[in-house]
């Protein structure tokens, strides 16, 4: 059984979509800009209006109140939200070897959100996600605006994430050299709809 399922998915003008993807599988997601990536995650998130079915593990979103959805299936927007004063109130719990790989200090988590940086609110903003151990990854440009270095650990991270926790991925990129590092398989979002353009790297199974 696949993992995650996506049929006849419709929103706004774009679908039916279909898409499979497998248990500790990441596909890549590439498309000219303003063409519905971040909509179609956010309708696979059931954050939009829309039609057609999402299955995780053979149970359709639509048997799920929202709210256990989105816990089960994490979308990480590229505009991260932040609702309290300071970082460590976003957070029930952190786990110090994931801080450290985002090469975030301890006491970050002290200070106020509107006195850290863009990029590291970037990072802590899938740090907590990651936090809920969702089952299902949806990453709208997660390293979009960062370093290099800082780019390599976000990745060296959900690499981590992925192999311990076997989510399916959903990665939407406009850096094709990243797709082909991270994604087991590409799926350019277009005029047509989905089509699988490339199978990147090999699945190995953990």
């Amino acid at each position: 059984m696949k993992h995650l399922r996506i049929e006849n998915l419709c929103f706004h003008d774009l679908g039916p979509l279909s898409l499979e993807v497998d248990t500790c599988e990441c596909a890549g997601l590439v498309g000219p800009s303003g063409m519905g990536k971040s909509l179609f995650l956010r309708a696979v998130a059931d954050m939009d209006p829309h039609t057609g079915s999402v299955f995780l593990d053979g149970r359709d979103s639509a048997a799920l109140p929202a709210h256990e959805w989105r816990k089960k299936v994490g979308y990480l927007p590229a505009e991260s939200a932040w609702w309290f004063d300071t970082v460590a109130e976003h957070f029930s719990e952190i786990q110090e070897d994931w801080l450290e790989t985002l090469n975030c200090p301890r006491e970050i988590m002290q200070r106020e959100v509107s006195r850290i940086s863009s990029g590291e609110r970037q990072r802590l903003a899938l740090l907590r996600l990651l936090m809920n151990r969702p089952q299902v990854l949806l990453l709208d440009e997660p390293t979009a605006n960062l370093d290099a270095e800082n780019e390599e650990r976000v990745e060296n991270l959900l690499e981590i994430f992925r192999k311990e926790f076997r989510p399916a991925v959903i990665w939407v990129s406009h850096n094709r050299e990243q797709v082909r590092r991270v994604a087991h398989q590409t799926f350019l979002l277009g005029k047509k709809g989905l089509e699988k353009i490339s199978q990147s790297r090999s699945l190995v199974r953990q």
